[in-house]
């Protein structure tokens, strides 16, 4: 974890077997028994476990001792400074080439780590596994594909994005500016969504392992590591709401319901006491488990209570943990929780329909219906909607504040959930791109002004310097939200232009911008900050639920991909410079060919849409896996579908 204190404890050794270095941890209670090793197929090598050995004294890793020396000492055991170091001589004779394998790896015992350094110290074996690997990500990274007129929105789109949600979102949980490997319960959820389109069963396992993670009253562990499963138990309110707002979405796009009829097991732990905020624990599986269906109704009745404004308890925080002293008292209420929660309960109740639960169905839409009254009648701050309420009722997100005048989600999510007034809504985003969005400075920021001498006390997202992370900086995570908010509204120009200052190698296109940035061209930033002595520079990298959603805006709100089962539309809300563009759809062993055409400089609206030259008279393609390729062709236009169906008709006729 930390090489100051691990390093008493690591214990190295070289394997008489396989000439391999192998080193044990005895002393961390969940990998005790675990082996880490390091190999090379080369015959002729020396070691040293030394990291003083290998560096020098007075050396430095740009130029070490062991560069100047024909062979290590060998040294090994406990009570080092450990490292792994192998050397080898290699002669090779003029335009001769020389190929070596080195391994690194880690297995659950030293049996098996000898079987895996023998395993892979053939060449053939190698080759095979590199193949496979890419044959693997080939396959999730390829089902889809889009070319459009920006190459840069493509790049990230093709690979990058999927990439960095799977491989270092959901499976690493670690990165540079966070190696914990922890589970969120919030984090790993929202990224599951991402992967409906392409390996719906890697979320599907992502849902059930979350609703296992859920206490029997109804929340949730925050973030917990496996395989002890300790944890941390918090009064944090939207966690557990994204359980049935991720399950709902995710039987939306696959048709795949049967997971509410999963039975998962409860957590069993202590409850937090009256005034505690959170507690680091260690929970037990309960006696007792249910169905995901019951999972969801516990999160959907804890999250009902509401405060003096109507609106949702804010607790120790909603989805920005840095407010975690609003609600301190336990009165604080959310704003932008209000639209969420109230989104997840329309959607779950359409669900409780389905199971016959017409009565539980009709409980949860009045309690959405009474949270939008009191978010229009108690939220609206004239421009803008409110973030949050205090425990005394301060307001926080409104301009009588000092700071935190205007907050970016309360303003995006009354779009996404679509419960908000229309004219106000379209008001609070105009807000956002006047206050919130600076292309000058490629930055969408989260909140303005960022807390710095105001009296108020939000929590510990007013430590954070100002304009640094989510303190008035770019919180990539939600500036994704604003790009999905004016799509919906239908402005194609904006949406494409917030996606394209978010979009790294935008960042990076220049030696002054790479300068400024600091950070990787292919992946997403968590963070990039506006403070004025770091202006533009990225932080947090890989490691953000940000990738996830800027890969849905674009496909969903931008491109217009929307899936339901085995229903596909196309509705676009595109730039209206874009004349065309293509998505290349993989549907289980068949291909779907779609291209889009703008002739009329439109942002969207589709006014013909045909599949392998028959005209549909919806927008409306069924899905077949016959293993085909199909080519679909839509034309947008000025005008509704149904309307231009017919003008569209006879002009092909003519």
């Amino acid at each position: 974890v930390n090489r100051s204190q691990s390093a008493p404890f690591v214990i190295t050794e070289i394997d008489a077997a396989t000439g391999a270095i192998l080193a044990r941890n005895p002393y961390n209670n969940e990998f005790a028994e675990r082996v880490a090793f390091v190999a090379t197929s080369a015959d002729a090598r020396t070691w040293t476990c030394d990291r003083q050995e290998f560096i020098g004294r007075n050396g430095t890793l740009a130029r070490p001792a062991a560069m100047l020396r024909t062979n290590l000492s060998g040294a090994n055991g406990a009570g080092l400074d450990p490292c792994a170091a192998l050397q080898t001589d290699i002669e090779i004779q003029p335009g001769e080439t020389s190929e070596i394998i080195f391994l690194l790896g880690e297995e659950d015992s030293l049996e098996n780590a000898r079987m895996s350094v023998s395993h892979f110290r053939q060449k053939r074996i190698v080759e095979e596994g590199f193949s496979s690997v890419k044959e693997f990500w080939d396959e999730i990274l390829g089902a889809m594909q889009v070319k459009t007129p920006d190459e840069s929105l493509d790049i990230m789109m093709n690979r990058w994005l999927v990439y960095q949600t799977l491989a270092c979102r959901v499976w690493a949980r670690s990165a540079f500016y966070q190696s914990s490997g922890a589970f969120g319960f919030r984090d790993q959820l929202q990224d599951a969504m991402t992967l409906v389109y392409t390996r719906p069963d890697l979320a599907r396992a992502q849902i059930l392992r979350h609703a296992a993670r859920q206490f029997k009253e109804g929340d949730v562990q925050h973030w917990w590591h496996e395989p002890s499963n300790a944890g941390t138990r918090t009064r944090i309110s939207d966690n557990l709401i994204w359980l049935v707002y991720v399950t709902c979405f995710y039987v939306e796009k696959t048709a795949d319901a049967s997971i509410f009829d999963e039975v998962v097991s409860f957590l069993d732990g202590p409850v937090l006491a009256e005034g505690e905020m959170e507690t680091y624990l260690r929970p037990v599986v309960s006696g007792e488990s249910a169905t995901v269906f019951e999972h969801c109704v516990r999160v959907v009745e804890k999250s009902l209570p509401i405060g003096t404004h109507g609106l949702p308890l804010i607790g120790a925080g909603d989805w920005s943990d840095g407010l975690n002293r609003v609600g301190i008292a336990g009165k604080g209420e959310s704003v932008w929780l209000g639209w969420f929660l109230a989104k997840a309960l329309d959607d779950f109740s359409e669900v409780c329909d389905q199971r016959n639960e017409a009565e539980r169905a009709e409980k949860y839409r009045s309690h959405a219906k009474l949270l939008i009254r009191n978010l229009e009648k108690n939220a609206w701050d004239g421009y803008w909607y409110l973030r949050a309420f205090f425990d005394d009722g301060t307001p926080l997100g409104s301009k009588q504040n000092d700071e935190c005048q205007i907050d970016s989600i309360a303003q995006s999510w009354s779009v996404i959930s679509g419960k908000g007034k229309k004219e106000r809504s379209e008001r609070a985003m105009r807000s956002v791109d006047e206050r919130l969005i600076k292309p000058d400075e490629k930055l969408v920021l989260l909140l303005t002004p960022p807390f710095d001498k105001t009296a108020l006390e939000p929590g510990y997202i007013k430590g954070y310097p100002p304009g640094i992370r989510e303190n008035g900086g770019q919180y990539t995570h939600a500036a994704a939200w604003t790009i999905m908010a004016f799509a919906l509204l239908g402005d194609g120009d904006k949406a494409h232009e917030i996606f394209s200052l978010l979009n790294p190698i935008n960042h990076t296109r220049t030696s002054k911008d790479i300068a400024a940035y600091k950070t990787e061209p292919y992946v997403l930033a968590a963070d990039v900050y506006s403070n004025p002595q770091h202006v533009g520079q990225g932080g947090w990298t890989w490691y953000t639920g940000a990738a996830g959603w800027m890969y849905r805006a674009a496909l969903e709100n931008i491109l217009g991909f929307t899936k339901a089962g085995d229903i596909l539309s196309i509705d676009p809300c595109v730039p209206r410079d874009w004349k065309e563009f293509e998505i290349a759809y993989r549907y289980k062993s068949t291909m779907y060919s779609i291209r889009v055409e703008n002739p009329n400089g439109v942002s969207g609206g589709a006014a013909s849409i045909e599949i392998d030259g028959r005209m549909l008279e919806a927008n409306r393609i069924d899905l077949v896996d016959d293993k085909i390729t199909h080519a679909v062709r839509v034309v947008l236009g000025a005008s509704a579908f149904k309307q231009n169906l017919e003008q569209v008709r006879q002009a092909r006729e003519v």
